[in-house]
């Protein structure tokens, strides 16, 4: 595991950017896993000025995303498919027939998790996933629990987890309640994993995650027992 401290989020932006576009400039047909939040705004502001100036190209690249909302559609401002779009897809040169993100209003969200794992596979998995973590020590949506769930899957949302994400709502009431989510079983698979973390109220859940014991009750705790991992915090 590499562990890197950085002043500022500017900083922690500029770092993940580098390493995610390293990948693209590696293998131009990667499959990046992308998450969404506040955490990697800065990341894909980034990667789209880069894009721009001609330094790195989407087009060959596909990407899968960790989680949506259970009830809400690509067209809600607050989906995570619409998040992507507006804060990376409608900027760069990617085929957007090959950025994938879990089906939230599927009629058989089981079906869809299992078809969602089963197109990751098909892929030949992930070459790099970008995380966040919760306060809670989530990664994706894969909540504290007796067991680390392996498979993509529906998950009732913690509330400490609704709380956090109800400042982007009109009002906590509005947030959805569960979310589908990829396991640990694609995550872990990844080839690379790149963990951006930042804010001092993150540290504590951060320091526990990566050097206190591997426990399901906080998820990104298995992190610890994957082959190539990088974390990148700042307080600021």
């Amino acid at each position: 595991m590499k562990y890197i401290v950085v002043n500022t989020y500017e900083e922690l932006s500029n770092k993940a950017a580098d390493l995610i576009a390293a990948q693209i400039l590696v293998k131009p047909n990667c499959v990046l896993g992308l998450a969404t939040g506040s955490s990697p705004v800065g990341t894909y502001q980034r990667l789209i000025a880069d894009n721009k100036a001609g330094k790195i190209d989407f087009s060959t690249v596909t990407s899968v995303n960790l989680d949506e909302y259970v009830g809400l559609d690509g067209s809600n401002d607050q989906s995570y498919r619409y998040f992507m779009n507006d804060n990376l897809f409608d900027h760069v040169n990617i085929d957007k027939a090959k950025t994938f993100v879990p089906n939230g209003c599927a009629a058989d969200l089981a079906a869809e998790g299992k078809a969602y794992d089963e197109m990751i596979k098909e892929l030949g998995g992930i070459d790099l996933q970008l995380l966040g973590i919760g306060l809670d020590g989530h990664i994706g949506f894969n909540e504290p629990d007796s067991v680390f769930t392996g498979p993509t899957h529906e998950v009732k949302l913690d509330e400490s987890t609704i709380e956090a994400n109800a400042r982007f709502f009109q009002s906590k009431e509005e947030v959805p309640t569960t979310a589908i989510t990829m396991g640990m079983l694609s995550i872990m698979q990844a080839k690379k994993v790149l963990l951006i973390a930042n804010g001092a109220k993150k540290k504590a859940i951060v320091e526990k995650a990566f050097f206190g014991p591997i426990d399901p009750q906080v998820p990104a705790s298995i992190l610890q027992l994957h082959p190539d991992v990088t974390v990148i915090f700042s307080e600021n």
